[in-house]
């Protein structure tokens, strides 16, 4: 079973979801280029550093979901989120020049799921809906969309778990 990222549901709507992200650790890849091949060249590093190519030279638990996000400069950063037990000053250094840790903050995230292919015009298609939506509720947003890949590339499209998801500038009230 692989761990996935932790988060409370803050607020529920009729088409997505406010969680809020407790303080985790990721390890992050940046490279050029379409959406698609960016993420797949990002993915054989990062994969390498769970592996054991680290300072520690340990294997690391692979964990969901794997993110990414797109800039306008056609930069992705492609990010394997570390397990809950190890905080940003417990990652290994990374051996790889490419590769960096760094700790993400507590943040609340609106967030839309779906299921199909990882396309950079599904994917945008979601974004925009999520955008919508969140205008409609009256959320402001804040900084970059974040695509989350929660399966393999082998699993069949139909039952892929992926999700739009858009840091949002002031925190929800629960409701």
């Amino acid at each position: 079973m692989t761990e996935e990222l932790d988060y409370a549901v803050v607020r529920r709507f009729r088409d997505f979801e406010v969680r809020r992200y407790p303080e985790f650790a990721v390890v992050e890849c940046v490279e050029r280029g379409d959406f698609g091949s960016a993420g797949n060249r990002a993915f054989g590093p990062l994969f390498r550093f769970i592996s054991g190519d680290n300072s520690a030279g340990r294997s690391i638990a692979m964990t969901a979901p794997v993110l990414q996000q797109s800039s306008e400069a056609g930069e992705h950063r492609v990010a394997f989120v570390m397990p809950a037990a190890m905080d940003a000053a417990s990652v290994p250094e990374p051996r790889s020049g490419r590769l960096r840790a760094r700790a993400v903050a507590e943040h609340d995230m609106a967030v839309r799921r779906f299921s199909g292919s990882w396309s950079e015009r599904r994917m945008a298609e979601q974004a925009r809906a999520l955008a919508d939506a969140m205008r409609r509720e009256g959320l402001m947003p804040s900084g970059e969309v974040t695509f989350a890949r929660f399966d393999p590339p082998w699993k069949p499209g139909f039952l892929r778990r992926n999700e739009v998801m858009i840091a949002l500038r002031e925190p929800v009230r629960v409701g």
